[in-house]
């Protein structure tokens, strides 16, 4: 398995995607031409001298080169943490553990690829790893909190988004759109879904009505990032508790206990 790696990363390119969403690009070296990169997992960021704990933050998209790798990284700014780190101007470098985690399984596809939040980031990952094939399903609280929209239009066959207030698509959650998806005749090989667990446990049930196979990303507050600190727990229905850091945060939707 390769080594979790801390290194200084230099930032080298950031952007306000919306009043409280930064997209910031890192030079990781040779973080993603030496690990098993897959769409979902994360990194685990130092955010500030007296900040004890890192902050965990999924992966939007990387590059592998000889000139340098790069991973690119969308967070909400909710704190002093990810405040201290959206701070962070183009030059400057901050301490990266990774690639962490076990991410989504998006080889061939195509997928229904379903994103909450900023649980949509990290399915455009998923979406450049299936090559085009497969389907988007975005929901947000709102229109001016919708995000990335323009690069998933490039990266999926479809993009569909669902909005709260109905400000933006479809008024409702993304389980709706989802159901009418796969009422058609669909070709998806799996459904692939990141966002808050009342979503995610709707699209399983969802998917587990159309026999559809269902992998889900877990969010959970984390300590290490690395299975040692047992913070991140996760029930599973055979009665084991699993680590999101360790063991996900991407599980097969029906191991998961969603009543727990």
């Amino acid at each position: 398995m390769p080594m979790k790696v801390e290194r200084k990363c230099k930032v080298i390119a950031r952007e306000w995607l919306t009043r409280d969403a930064m997209s910031m690009t890192l030079d990781v070296g040779d973080m993603v031409r030496t690990s098993d990169v897959r769409p979902g997992q994360f990194v685990h960021i130092k955010c500030g001298e007296g900040l004890l704990l890192r902050r965990p933050v999924s992966v939007c998209e990387w590059t592998g080169s000889e000139t340098g790798d790069t991973l690119t990284i969308v967070f909400e700014v909710k704190g002093e943490g990810t405040g201290w780190l959206s701070r962070r101007p183009v030059g400057h470098t901050v301490d990266v553990l990774g690639l962490l985690g076990n991410g989504f399984d998006a080889e061939g596809g195509p997928y229904l690829l379903v994103g909450g939040g900023i649980g949509v980031p990290p399915m455009l990952g998923c979406a450049g790893a299936s090559g085009g094939t497969s389907t988007a399903i975005l929901g947000f609280r709102s229109k001016d909190k919708a995000i990335l929209l323009d690069r998933f239009a490039e990266d999926c066959a479809d993009c569909l988004v669902a909005t709260d207030d109905g400000s933006l698509g479809y008024h409702g959650f993304v389980d709706a759109l989802v159901r009418q998806e796969l009422e058609k005749k669909h070709h998806y090989q799996a459904v692939l879904a990141c966002g808050p667990k009342p979503m995610l446990k709707s699209v399983a049930k969802v998917a587990v009505g159309f026999d559809v196979p269902c992998q889900v990303s877990m969010e959970e507050r984390m300590g290490c990032g690395v299975g040692a600190c047992l913070v991140c727990a996760a029930p599973m229905r055979d009665g084991t508790v699993k680590h999101v850091c360790k063991d996900g945060p991407v599980f097969d939707a029906q191991e998961v206990d969603w009543d727990a």
